[in-house]
């Protein structure tokens, strides 16, 4: 079944375009095209515009990472580091490396059928384990290479003060802590909004 991106949202506001919600039967594989397109689609969401922004207005207080000074140029270029921190990224993950290592850049819900604590278990074991285009599962050497060349590159625009080992860590474990969040929602969102969010029906 070939299953295109998911338009749900969750809490009808974060975007959730790589979740796929039934993942019982045989899903198709995504082209080249369609990896690149969740890719971009992700990067220039509003929502992720607007936490690019609001990201950018707490690092300006203090003159937080990256360290580019604290007038409203300098929040520009805040706001634009931390557009470009997220797009490298995704297009890295879900499209170049994705498409190159022939893996699927979905999440996979392992659904209402198991209990609780083993879908928890599996949310966040999809940090490294994705699917590859066959169905199988394998290393998710395409999510760990996209971040690290994504966040690698941000020493191109990133100030020198910023472009430190300790910085660099902390983004990766942001990363890593992000990653296993918007796992977590994709997973049991769709339960939560059935039981206490979609109105019954008489």
């Amino acid at each position: 079944i070939v299953v295109p991106l998911n338009d749900h949202r969750i809490m009808k506001v974060i975007p959730d375009y790589q979740t796929v919600e039934d993942s019982t039967v045989p899903i198709a594989p995504m082209t080249a095209s369609e990896k690149w397109k969740l890719g971009w689609t992700e990067t220039v969401d509003p929502f992720n515009i607007a936490s690019a922004s609001l990201t950018a207005a707490f690092s300006q207080r203090g003159n937080q990472t990256p360290k580019y000074g604290e007038g409203w140029p300098d929040y520009g270029k805040r706001f634009g580091a931390a557009i470009a921190d997220f797009g490298t990224q995704n297009l890295f993950s879900a499209g170049l490396f994705a498409v190159l290592l022939h893996q699927d850049p979905r999440y996979f819900r392992k659904g209402p059928t198991s209990r609780i604590l083993p879908r928890v278990l599996y949310s966040i074991t999809r940090l490294a384990i994705c699917r590859n285009d066959s169905g199988r599962d394998t290393l998710n050497a395409s999510n760990f290479l996209g971040m690290s060349l994504g966040i690698a590159a941000s020493n191109v625009y990133y100030p020198s003060a910023s472009r430190t080992g300790t910085v660099m860590a902390g983004r990766v474990e942001t990363s890593m802590f992000g990653g296993v969040m918007g796992n977590l929602m994709s997973e049991f969102w769709p339960d939560l909004q059935k039981k206490f969010f979609r109105k019954k029906t008489k």
